[in-house]
């Protein structure tokens, strides 16, 4: 038996062992690649350069010194080397193909291109040094089960299906007109009721899931409550199904519920930084660009059978920089136009924070209310350089240049680190729920460090009210219900 075991083991060593090596591999030859053919000026390729080595180092420390599992830190890699080094580089070499503006009509200055990786620099350093530095110095704190919250879960999850389906019938309505609606028109609800709706009410189900889970991993076998509990379980999918698919949700939020129920019911698929990277690596910078390279080719699929080096010519040509020079890859060409902004209209010195944590305030209430950092940017390239769109991203760096400068941004790197070292402790916890909700950040990172910040706060913030908010309310309520029948019991029988 101790033989399977050693033998076991020094075979998921080598596995391990083996994965490393292929994602160092993988970042090195596709580095390689982009700074071979990086036909720039010195300043701008040195600054690319500078900003992938501060990266691939926080990569090699993950990978091979980091003993804890951190998917947070896999996520973060993995944006940072697709947004802020593959794709301005492709941008770059299409930029220089056609014509000297950004996708967004801004205009390219090598200037603006440096700063933007010196603040990226800046952003990753203090980052990973404030990362490092709390994780050696936090004090964590066991929390013991609590068996009495196991007594009062089926009436908590009773409690969460009975919100579900109340929010099912309530929002059939919207959903239906979500489903039928065309992309670019209108929402049938006002701002506030869409966040209510999407972002809060329509996650319940998700955070019913969870707690089913959680009673099956603590309930006895023989329990009777096991199969209406399975019912339930099934109930709250399809209504998460109902509530979170494709035709009413966008990709970028569906991604972290279906991943994270994903470990939920499949933790081994995640359970170590090697496993995390490896997905996360190969599906965003491999799967989704090839896919879409795939699926805009101008050959036809018999004639690819035929000739595939039409389909190698795709790649050869403009076709992996047309990939990426969309909306969709704008994170770090709005950097540099936030500190275009910034030049013109100067530091917000906190402002703009104000639409982030006081996202819950509607308008109506508050009509100086700031508007969103991407908006206000997207405002900026409308006005003075005629585009066409508002909606844009803008990532953590630059809200904290626009807010407080370079200051602001070191601050948002040592908040984010704080934030990451705190939710470890979440992810190490006995409680499924906070298990889970640190688990769901760490792929939402991928939203939240794309920004902008006020979207990825509200947004996550919602879904944490929805998931863990109302059960801990529910849980509250029937607990003081219990205690007040058992004095009122006890009041009589002395009466008695």
């Amino acid at each position: 038996m101790s033989l399977w075991v050693n033998a076991n083991d020094i075979d998921l060593n080598i596995k391990c062992k083996l994965g490393k090596a292929v994602l160092l591999g993988a970042y090195i030859v596709i580095s390689t690649f982009l700074f071979a053919n990086f036909a720039t000026e010195i300043e701008v390729w040195a600054s690319f350069f500078v900003s992938n080595l501060v990266l691939f180092t926080l990569l090699w420390w993950h990978l091979y010194k980091e003993k804890e599992y951190s998917p947070f830190i896999s996520v973060y890699i993995v944006f940072n080397f697709l947004f802020f080094i593959i794709a301005p580089i492709l941008q770059l070499r299409v930029i220089g193909n056609k014509n000297a503006d950004f996708i967004t009509n801004l205009p390219y200055t090598p200037r603006g291109i440096i700063y933007a990786n010196v603040l990226v620099v800046i952003f990753t350093t203090f980052f990973f040094g404030t990362y490092t530095l709390l994780k050696k110095t936090r004090k964590t704190r066991v929390v013991k089960h609590n068996i009495e919250s196991d007594k009062r879960l089926p009436l908590v999850l009773i409690g969460l299906l009975g919100i579900s389906l109340f929010v099912f019938i309530a929002s059939y309505d919207f959903v239906i007109s979500e489903i039928s609606r065309a992309g670019q028109t209108s929402f049938s609800v006002g701002t506030s009721a869409l966040l209510l709706w999407k972002k809060l009410l329509f996650v319940v189900p998700l955070g019913g899931i969870i707690l089913s889970v959680q009673y099956y991993k603590n309930a006895k076998s023989s329990s009777k409550n096991l199969l209406a509990i399975a019912l339930v379980l099934m109930i709250f999918v399809m209504l998460l199904l109902w509530f979170k698919n494709p035709l009413v949700e966008k990709r970028n939020a569906l991604g972290p519920i279906y991943i994270s129920i994903i470990y939920l019911f499949i933790p081994g698929i995640f359970n170590s930084n090697v496993k995390t990277m490896f997905f996360m690596f190969f599906t965003m910078i491999i799967v989704f660009p090839l896919s879409a390279i795939i699926t805009h080719v101008r050959s036809s699929l018999r004639e690819i059978f035929i000739q595939p080096r039409l389909l190698l010519d795709e790649f050869e040509g403009e076709g992996i920089g047309e990939v990426f020079n969309t909306l969709h890859y704008d994170a770090f060409i709005n950097i540099v136009a936030t500190i275009d902004y910034v030049k013109y209209e100067g530091f917000s010195y906190g402002y703009q924070l104000l639409s982030a944590f006081l996202f819950f305030v509607p308008r109506k209430i508050w009509p100086d209310k700031p508007t969103t950092t991407g908006q206000l940017v997207g405002e900026h390239l409308i006005d003075s350089y005629g585009f066409n769109f508002s909606n844009l991203s803008n990532p953590m760096v630059s809200e904290g240049y626009i807010n407080f400068g370079v200051m602001g941004v070191i601050l948002l790197a040592i908040a984010l680190a704080y934030t990451l070292v705190y939710l470890l402790t979440w992810l190490q916890s006995s409680i499924l729920l906070k298990k889970m909700m640190a688990f769901y950040f760490a792929i939402h990172l991928v939203f939240f460090l794309r920004g902008d910040f006020a979207n990825g706060f509200s947004y996550y913030v919602g879904t944490l009210v929805g998931v863990m908010g109302i059960a801990k309310i529910l849980d509250y309520f029937i607990k003081q219900g219990i205690i007040n029948q058992q004095k009122w019991k006890q009041s009589h029988i002395k009466k008695a």
